[in-house]
């Protein structure tokens, strides 16, 4: 497995349309009240390590960077377009539970997120999504904090763990804690 350098992974906190099951991808939604709070527990997460200055790369949307700004204590930080969230084509805005009524065939209300994303019809689907991210992976030279989504960071953090498709599925997707991606291994930083 090819080796990459630490990486502090942030999910956006909870957005309006996280809240009510819509379909974001690219499309933006701001920070509900409860995703502020994701973002100030990762503020308090955060502080020690942005003492040791390492550089920040962030998905330009608006829940990223609304995330970034409270995270980062407002520390500067850089966008990369390669992190921003799968393209979910015709489903973007939808509500889940409207798409569930009709889901292409071998997907279920029960497919990992991963699979249910890349199944949307007009979407990015896997092997586009996957590219683009790990293009930004193999650009990592040093410890680094990246703030993302939660499938573009699900590849991420696959990436770095030298995860199959099928167990980048099982990964986990929480808002409020820091991911520390080191030597292939993940732990999970969280306020108790």
């Amino acid at each position: 497995m090819k080796s990459y350098p630490k990486v502090w992974f942030l999910r956006h906190g909870e957005t309006e349309w996280n809240a009510e099951g819509r379909v974001q991808g690219q499309t933006e939604s701001v920070l509900s009240e409860r995703g502020r709070v994701h973002a100030q527990q990762q503020a308090k997460l955060m502080a020690p390590i942005l003492a040791h200055n390492p550089p920040c790369i962030v998905s330009p949307l608006k829940r990223t960077r609304q995330t970034a700004d409270i995270a980062l204590g407002g520390r500067d930080y850089q966008t990369d377009d390669r992190l921003k969230e799968i393209f979910a084509g015709d489903w973007e805005g939808h509500l889940r539970a409207d798409i569930f009524k009709n889901l292409p065939e071998g997907i279920t209300a029960q497919s990992p997120h991963m699979e249910f994303y890349c199944a949307a019809p007009g979407g990015e689907g896997f092997d586009v999504f996957q590219a683009r991210v790990n293009a930004f992976v193999d650009t990592l030279t040093e410890p680094t904090v990246v703030v993302a989504h939660g499938l573009s960071g699900q590849l991420l953090r696959g990436a770095l763990c030298g995860l199959s498709r099928a167990e980048l599925g099982q990964l986990s997707n929480r808002q409020g804690c820091v991911y520390v991606l080191e030597n292939g291994q993940e732990t999970v930083l969280s306020v108790d």
